[in-house]
């Protein structure tokens, strides 16, 4: 019944109408071709629909096609928020703050690597800590924590994990400004201060790839792809110090919502005014939640980049193609029926996608547009993408972060061998690490939507396009 109320307005373009439920103050929006349409949610749907009741929303809250559910928010959930009107969730946001993905493309090609994989993608297993509640092979004291939470991947370069290069291939530089790490609990602290350098567990990881295709030359020029060349991958996020930040915020939104009169269609929706002090003092937590990601994705790259030197020769290339957010709250400006506003938009589990002239795309990219990178699941295609401008018309210059959920986590267990799939996926040619079977099991090709099909969607919307598509040939799993 939830479904039959979703209405196909064009392809690939559904609507949850504003009557979908009272208190809906604009309708939703929820991008799926008519395949995956199939598979989605009724849970979805409500979830897209509630966040539609929140005040000062603007335009539709909407669904990117790798939706499923999520805490609050749908994975794949986009909503923008009026700077005045509007309010902050960490619903919104998730617990995994900027859990995000980086590229580094190499000067090696694929017939270089594909001999050594495996001792390649030994030795990155061993640099870089993985699994659930794995620490660091160094620890940070007090006083660098507070930096890495004040201006995140910038700490990591001025202490030697990488070049300054790395800052300007980065979402927001690497460093989300209005960090506080007074805003920021002891409990998070604690849980942050072994962890920075570290993986963590489920659907993160590292991955050694090949560029298999690219789609526009032009454009894939400009991003230093072609044919051929290998690329590594980094899937990571805030880790524990994320997780109890949003933890921390969702109690204090839960008593900020009853305060300011905010009725709740879902308690896990929330939220502040923007202007309350409890809004801002998450934003400046979130904000420094999200500079440890940018910090802890720039640390292993540096241990990534060691591991392919010693390899291959301190000659070799490893420049950073891009870092993009999957989970954060950020300011910004938009047009809103032909008027430029300041909007707080919030992405969970979806990926900025901004176009050609945006001063907050890197200048080496300006003229193209923003890279766009949408990991696939383990053993799966992953892509390269650029930002459009009808993309900023659509979605507020936001698309798809992944391929999306299909099935859960205890599903996976029961019903997949993980051993197995390792073995299939050598069949293949691809070889995985992971710190143990049940971790690859979780999260093998077959839980996880098509990407092709997924990122098709977008690309035919054209809120991002296709550049390249990139394939696995090794795999270290969180």
């Amino acid at each position: 019944m939830v479904l039959d109320k979703v209405k196909k307005i064009s392809e690939d373009i559904w609507e949850i109408p504003q009557d979908y439920k009272p208190g809906m103050n604009v309708p939703g929006r929820i991008f799926l071709s008519d395949k995956l349409m199939e598979g989605l949610e009724s849970g979805a749907v409500e979830q897209t629909a509630n966040i539609a009741t929140l005040p000062g929303i603007q335009k539709y809250s909407m669904a990117m096609p790798d939706v499923h559910i999520g805490y609050g928010f749908p994975i794949g959930g986009v909503a923008a928020f009026d700077a005045d009107t509007g309010v902050i969730s960490p619903g919104g946001v998730g617990f995994d703050i900027n859990c995000g993905v980086r590229l580094l493309r190499s000067s090696l090609t694929a017939d270089q690597v594909r001999p050594r994989a495996n001792d390649l993608i030994n030795a990155l297993y061993e640099a870089v800590p993985s699994g659930l509640g794995s620490k660091s092979g160094f620890l940070v004291n007090d006083a660098q924590l507070n930096e890495v939470f004040r201006i995140g991947a910038r700490w990591a370069v001025e202490n030697g994990f990488g070049v300054k290069a790395d800052l300007e291939h980065c979402e927001e530089n690497g460093e989300m400004k209005g960090a506080d790490p007074a805003k920021v609990s002891k409990k998070a602290h604690d849980r942050g201060k072994p962890q920075l350098g570290t993986l963590g567990s489920g659907n993160h990881f590292l991955e050694i790839q090949m560029v298999e295709k690219i789609y526009d030359e032009t454009v894939a020029k400009a991003f230093g792809l072609r044919e051929g060349q290998v690329t590594v991958m980094i899937h990571c996020g805030s880790r524990g110090a994320g997780h109890q930040i949003c933890t921390d915020y969702v109690k204090v939104m839960e008593r900020a919502s009853g305060k300011y009169g905010i009725r709740l269609y879902d308690r896990q929706l929330a939220c502040a005014p923007l202007g309350s002090p409890e809004a801002q003092d998450y934003f400046a937590a979130m904000a420094a939640g999200a500079n440890y990601a940018w910090a802890n994705r720039q640390i292993i790259s540096h241990w990534v980049r060691e591991a392919f030197k010693k390899h291959y020769g301190p000659d070799i290339k490893m420049d950073l193609l891009y870092d993009v957010a999957h989970n954060v709250a950020k300011f910004e400006e938009h047009e809103v029926d032909g008027v430029m506003k300041t909007l707080c938009v919030h992405r969970k589990g979806a990926t900025r996608a901004f176009p050609p002239g945006r001063p907050e795309v890197p200048l080496a990219y300006r003229e193209v547009g923003q890279p766009v990178i949408i990991p696939g699941s383990m053993g799966s295609a992953s892509y390269v993408l650029v930002g459009t401008q009808k993309g900023m018309q659509l979605t507020f210059g936001s698309t798809c972060h992944g391929a999306g959920r299909v099935m859960s986590r205890h599903e996976a267990l029961k019903d997949i061998r993980g051993n197995e799939v390792k073995r299939e996926l050598l069949e293949r040619g691809i070889i995985v690490k992971a710190p143990k079977d049940s971790a690859i099991a979780e999260e093998a090709p077959e839980v996880y939507k098509d990407i092709d099909n997924v990122v098709d969607v977008v690309d035919r919307l054209g809120i991002s396009k296709k550049v390249a598509r990139l394939t696995p040939i090794a795999v270290a799993k969180g």
